[in-house]
């Protein structure tokens, strides 16, 4: 277990959580440089279930490490965005969304992105946004300062480095960036469909930009007319350096040329029924 949004009292409640539901566990609490290795060990000692109560990356990192074939994975909502847990559980606190699993869950496949093989289960963002990445990680520490100079920096860089794609071998296309969004997360998908929501990303300037992350605050950014929006199951994207992305949160160097795709079973997860997950 890692903790991000959660208190420091969130192990003893976990366990407390789940001795009421009569399930033996170990909780640990890895700093961030354990992560892995603890995530590691934790999958090697074969649980049926590995509960993580964290964002995004860990779930991620999990998931990679489990596999199709390993433990189900309780993906909890403990981080900054949670858009898996929510995803999985709806828009619930931790606790009750450990109720509705360990009550109501099934098992399930989860299908997701892959790509240089790494896996994704939200979405994959590449190209020049994901240079925001660090103004982000700097603002939600409290550090405007550094949040401003980098934010500045990713936007001076913007538009210096295009991508060409080709979607399921249709014609090569351009784009300032392309969002690759798995079934569970998008709004427009159906969880069990068998693709990725591909979103082309063209603002014209640093205003579109501004104006394209308003439209992400306020409204569906689909309706931005920067935005092209199609389906895909295999994505080809070149660039003439090294892409920089954002992989369900995670800052990543991709090399110039990559291949993503659609995987049916990126791992197991525990969840509650269709009609229990609004939340």
């Amino acid at each position: 277990m890692a903790s991000g949004s959660v208190g420091p009292s969130a192990p003893a409640e976990l366990e407390k959580l789940l001795a009421e539901h009569g399930v033996t566990a170990r909780v640990r609490t890895p700093q961030p440089g354990e992560l892995v290795g603890e995530l590691r060990r934790a999958v090697d000692a074969g649980p049926d279930l590995l509960i993580t109560l964290a964002g995004d990356g860990t779930v991620r990192a999990a998931a990679e490490l489990c596999g199709p074939n390993g433990p189900m994975i309780a993906p909890l909502p403990g981080g900054t965005m949670n858009m898996m847990p929510h995803a999985v559980y709806g828009q619930r606190a931790w606790p009750e969304a450990l109720h509705l699993a360990l009550e109501t869950g099934r098992e399930r496949d989860l299908g997701g992105g892959c790509i240089e093989g790494r896996r994704f289960l939200c979405a994959a963002i590449l190209g020049s946004p994901a240079r925001l990445a660090p103004a982000r990680e700097a603002a939600r520490h409290g550090r405007l300062l550094e949040a401003f100079a980098n934010t500045r920096h990713a936007l001076e860089r913007a538009f210096t480095g295009r991508l060409r794609y080709r979607l399921d071998g249709k014609p090569r296309q351009k784009a300032e960036a392309l969002v690759l969004i798995c079934p569970i997360a998008s709004k427009v998908m159906r969880a069990e469909d068998p693709m990725l929501e591909a979103a082309a990303l063209n603002p014209n300037g640093a205003g579109e930009i501004l104006r394209l992350g308003l439209n992400a605050l306020v409204r569906d950014w689909r309706v931005d007319p920067a935005v092209e929006d199609e389906f895909c199951k295999r994505a080809q994207v070149w660039a003439a350096q090294g892409i920089p992305a954002l992989l369900d949160g995670e800052s990543v160097r991709l090399t110039s040329v990559v291949d993503v795709r659609y995987d049916p079973k990126v791992c197991r997860v525990l969840t509650p029924p269709k009609d229990e997950r609004a939340g």
